[in-house]
């Protein structure tokens, strides 16, 4: 019988050890933050913005105080969802949506924890907002990449004043890039250019981006690439059948990867700008549904050194202009 309370004694005392040992663990985590990060494709741009958002949030939080979840969707919409309901299950304490279709996955996926979108044009546009006035609300704000689309206009009249025909090379999946070529087209029209002169060339997705970017140099002087994600996740390919047909590009990944010119913000700067805004709702600080989009300050003109050289662009003269090289 002695023996038998013993080991009941000695059972109660693990049970009690454990008990206290997963209360002290439970009790620690609570110090602690769990973000999850839903990037749609790997490219520069995108990469240089989740990277900016991770070094933030290590940087302000501790790297011992944030645990991140870093999420790539190789471009499906549809992954976005599986990854998005996966933080959502595991209960992260905020979702950062990199690009548009991550962002809509994580919309649609919870009303209740924190998402921030950094990579994102327009939000209006890419939620359907009707009524947007540069607050989302709810559980949602975010950061935009949006750069000056009269200035890019600019650009590709400055650079290329000889040119009849410009083309606008985009995916047509993408809501944000639809938003940017319509403006495009208006501010090149309302700048001189003959709208019958200006075309849309729309792919929608990676399979027929070959055969649309060809069709686009066929047709055009000169080029024009929005801020698009599936463009930039082939500017090989396009850079390999547009000739020497030069491209005007909505950012500065794309732009190295077959274009010329760029007005760009710094996506790492947009991710950094996100991290800052995702380190004051973790730390309950500001509410998010208060928040207001957030722009970028600073735009710089670039131009692609190695593309010039092929075309025969004078480099001398864009620095003139107040452009720099990409990498400098």
């Amino acid at each position: 019988m002695k023996k038998s309370v013993s080991i009941i004694l000695a059972v109660l005392m693990c049970i009690s050890l454990f008990a206290f040992t997963s209360c002290e663990a439970n009790e620690s985590s609570k110090d602690g933050y769990t973000v999850g990060i839903c990037q749609l494709v790997q490219h520069v741009a995108l990469d240089a913005a989740t990277q900016g958002f991770i070094d933030t949030l290590k940087a302000e939080l501790g790297e011992e105080n944030v645990t991140i979840l870093n999420e790539n969707a190789s471009g499906s919409g549809e992954t976005c969802t599986t990854i998005v309901n996966n933080f959502v299950n595991k209960k992260v304490d905020l979702i950062m949506a990199n690009a548009t279709a991550a962002l809509q996955a994580a919309v649609n996926g919870t009303d209740t924890i924190p998402v921030l979108g950094t990579s994102i044009t327009e939000y209006g546009v890419a939620l359907g907002l009707d009524d947007f006035n540069g607050t989302v609300g709810g559980n949602v704000s975010g950061a935009s990449d949006l750069a000056p689309l009269s200035e890019q206009a600019d650009m590709i009249l400055d650079l290329y004043p000889d040119a009849q025909n410009v083309a606008l090379l985009y995916c047509s999946s993408e809501p944000n890039s639809e938003y940017q070529v319509k403006e495009i087209r208006r501010l090149l029209v309302e700048k001189g250019l003959d709208d019958a002169n200006i075309k849309d060339y729309s792919f929608t997705d990676s399979n027929d981006v070959n055969s649309i970017a060809a069709a686009a140099a066929a047709f055009a002087d000169v080029i024009y690439i929005p801020t698009d994600n599936t463009a930039a996740s082939c500017t090989e390919i396009i850079n390999g059948v547009i000739g020497e047909v030069p491209v005007i590009a909505g950012e500065e990944g794309i732009c190295s990867g077959c274009g010329v010119a760029t007005l760009s913000i710094s996506y790492y700067d947009l991710g950094v700008a996100t991290g800052k805004m995702a380190v004051k709702i973790l730390k309950g600080e500001a509410d998010i549904s208060k928040m207001p989009i957030e722009y970028a300050a600073t735009f710089t003109k670039k131009y692609n050194a190695a593309k010039c050289a092929e075309l025969g662009v004078d480099t001398s003269a864009l620095e003139a202009k107040g452009y720099i090289a990409i990498g400098e």
